[in-house]
């Protein structure tokens, strides 16, 4: 069988990939035509073809009509009554063990372990990025705590020109040449890339990419990954890539479908991609949850508010 699709990257992980994956167990699968850059994830095929330059949001038109799962967020796609959030069929599908098989290929400098922390700034739901990312001061926060603790911390907030492919939100990012910048005092106006270049033990991912020159971006970031003791990210993309690799995953929420009861329950396909401990941080930011009458606080500050997720990281990290 032939797999071919372009969704969101996220998307492909959870529901492309799964399935490619039990097709290879099946002895069913012939090749894969995927997105560019793709190719490691499929490392179980011999035949991968990354034909797509972009990615589309749009799910019929990325080719997931053909998969098992067409729907992300469970069994309610077409109807209003949720019963079964984030949970798919499972009869086909089987995520790859990406940190068995990456993690023998890669030997990380440091002999301190790694905290792996994911971040974004692209338009989300239409909008541009104004809360659903870390701030400097968060990540300053969080990078001083980890490294006191004994922590080696990688950063990693893409800009989107990496060379692979980029769907309709993060093309409005690159177009609108956003990114995350803050005063610092006693250093001035930085952005979020150059943070690490002021702190011991907190690499920038991109650093580490540029010493591995043999390997392109998404080979050194599964090593790298499958190496990795725990992972902090932001919700979406990044965090489903970072929920492969059966470590403590702490991600930080403020809107979207993943504000519905119980969608982190035991049988979401968070649980299941690797067996991660899932560990979610609702910050549920009023000024786009206008309608929201669900059962988290909503966060009417006017800010975002991280207090929860700072707890969190002390405890379990």
């Amino acid at each position: 069988m032939i797999i071919k699709s372009n969704p969101e990257f996220g998307i492909e992980l959870a529901l492309v990939v799964p399935y490619a994956y039990w097709l290879h167990t099946q002895g069913k699968l012939d090749k894969v035509i995927t997105s560019k850059g793709m190719k490691p994830f499929y490392y179980f095929c011999d035949d991968v073809e990354e034909s797509f330059n972009y990615r589309t949001i749009d799910n019929e038109a990325a080719g997931l009509n053909q998969m098992p799962n067409n729907w992300i967020h469970g069994d309610n796609k077409k109807g209003t009554v949720i019963t079964h959030p984030a949970v798919l069929d499972y009869s086909k599908w089987v995520s790859p063990p990406y940190r068995e098989y990456y993690k023998k290929d890669f030997k990380w400098d440091g002999d301190r372990p790694i905290v792996f922390i994911s971040n974004i700034y692209n338009f989300e739901h239409g909008l541009p990025p104004k809360w659903h990312y870390f701030d400097i001061p968060c990540l300053y926060e969080m990078f001083t705590y980890l490294t006191e603790k004994g922590y080696d911390v990688v950063y990693k907030r893409p800009t989107n020109k990496e060379g692979f492919a980029i769907d309709q939100n993060e093309i409005s990012a690159v177009n609108h040449n956003l990114d995350i910048k803050s005063n610092v005092e006693g250093i001035g106006v930085i952005t979020d890339r150059q943070l690490p270049e002021y702190l011991d033990n907190v690499y920038l991912f991109d650093d580490v990419v540029k010493k591995y020159s043999d390997l392109t971006y998404n080979e050194v970031q599964l090593r790298l990954m499958a190496n990795t003791d725990k992972f902090i990210s932001v919700c979406g993309g990044n965090a489903i890539l970072s929920s492969l690799f059966g470590r403590t995953t702490m991600m930080y929420i403020t809107q979207g479908r993943e504000l519905r009861p119980n969608y982190f329950g035991q049988e979401s396909y968070w649980r299941k991609l690797s067996g991660a401990n899932i560990i979610p941080i609702f910050d549920v930011i009023g000024d786009i949850n206008k309608n929201y009458d669900g059962d988290y606080k909503l966060n009417t500050s006017g800010k975002n508010n991280f207090t929860e997720m700072y707890t969190q990281m002390r405890e379990n990290f």
